[in-house]
């Protein structure tokens, strides 16, 4: 690596810690991420400066990440999923099946064709609408900068309401159900070698891999005999500054700009999005016993991330988020895509008759 990609990290590791500093300052939702993230996307809009941050850096995050949501998990939080898989299966399918409509009816009004607009609007993976958009004949650009403006818009939104709403952790906060207490040169740290190798292993064969493989290994240890360590709180901050970073690069004003007057479509989209997820989490709420934070995150339209993150500060359960968010984007993954291709070709056949 020459002295010129060493500067531009250094500098890109600052502007992004000044970032996730300030945010913390001033009691922001998730300000290591989010921080880290805002100011890194206008540093280098602002600045015209090109940020330089290795994926295997943001990897790295996203793997502890992972290992830290998989230490919320006990042999309880598989017991206590089972009664909501089902009616979180239906709420997950009425957003998806919601946010395809909404997509459907705004093309009515702009220049954009249906497919792009569904994929450009369900609240799946970044990366894996895109992909799955291009197999479909979509315009991938455009459905590349419509989930950036749904991620941010969901990204700073639901964590500041939902903190807002649930100011106060329960008196039953989630802490490590079977970790030990962290300390340097404890040897049950090498346990998290098996997680890092199998994250690293997996993160092209699954999607959002990096972060699954880890969180269900380390699930998967905890629930058994082996005694794990927790993680040390700097380790969890030098993460989300790594994601923060690695989200906030790859959004640029140039990419925002062409999407043009489209961006404020598909951002009014997005809320539409949120205030459907936050109903259908009060429902779920109701018909079952999940408690309302809990139940709102795991149906809000992603990241898993965030969505955790947020679960562990304000006392919701965030094993159960996690579990449940992994499951809406496994089945977004899996059937969306075929799902969308037959809906619109019908529609298609049914116009042509």
């Amino acid at each position: 690596m020459g002295s010129t990609y060493v500067f531009r990290l250094l500098e890109t590791a600052v502007v992004g810690f000044i970032g996730g500093y300030l945010f913390s300052i001033i009691h922001f939702p998730l300000p290591w991420m989010l921080g880290s993230l805002t100011l890194v996307m206008v540093w280098q809009g602002l600045m015209k400066r090109k940020s330089y941050w290795p994926g295997s850096i943001k990897n790295s995050g996203l793997i502890i990440l992972g290992i830290y949501f998989g230490l919320y998990f006990s042999k309880e939080t598989f017991l206590t999923v089972g009664p909501y898989f089902l009616p979180y299966l239906i709420a997950t399918f009425l957003l998806i099946l919601f946010s395809i409509f909404l997509s459907s009816i705004v093309t009515r009004w702009i220049n954009v064709d249906n497919i792009t607009s569904a994929f450009g609007s369900i609240p799946g993976g970044l990366t894996e609408m895109v992909i799955a958009s291009e197999a479909l004949n979509a315009k991938s650009s455009f459905v590349l900068i419509f989930q950036t403006v749904r991620l941010l818009t969901v990204l700073f939104l639901v964590p500041s309401t939902i903190t807002y709403i649930f100011n106060e952790r329960s008196s039953s906060s989630y802490e490590w159900s079977t970790a030990t207490v962290f300390s340097f040169g404890n040897w049950n740290l090498l346990w998290f070698v098996i997680p890092v190798v199998m994250g690293i292993l997996f993160r092209n064969k699954l999607p959002a891999g990096t972060v699954i493989v880890p969180l269900l290994i380390t699930a998967l240890m905890n629930i058994s005999i082996i005694s794990l360590s927790t993680l040390p709180p700097f380790l969890l901050i030098l993460a989300q500054v790594a994601v923060g970073i690695g989200l906030g690069k790859n959004i640029s004003f140039s990419d925002l700009r062409l999407g043009g007057k489209y961006c404020f479509v598909y951002f009014g989209v997005s809320l539409a999005l949120i205030f459907v997820s936050f109903g259908l989490g009060g429902l779920l709420a109701h018909f079952t016993t999940l408690n309302l934070s809990t139940a709102i995150l795991s149906i809000a339209p992603g990241g898993l991330i965030e969505m955790v993150l947020t679960a562990s500060i304000i006392g919701g359960d965030p094993a159960i988020v996690s579990a449940l968010q992994l499951t809406r984007i496994l089945v977004i993954v899996i059937f969306v895509p075929s799902f969308i291709k037959w809906y619109f070709k019908k529609a298609e056949i049914q116009n042509a008759a």
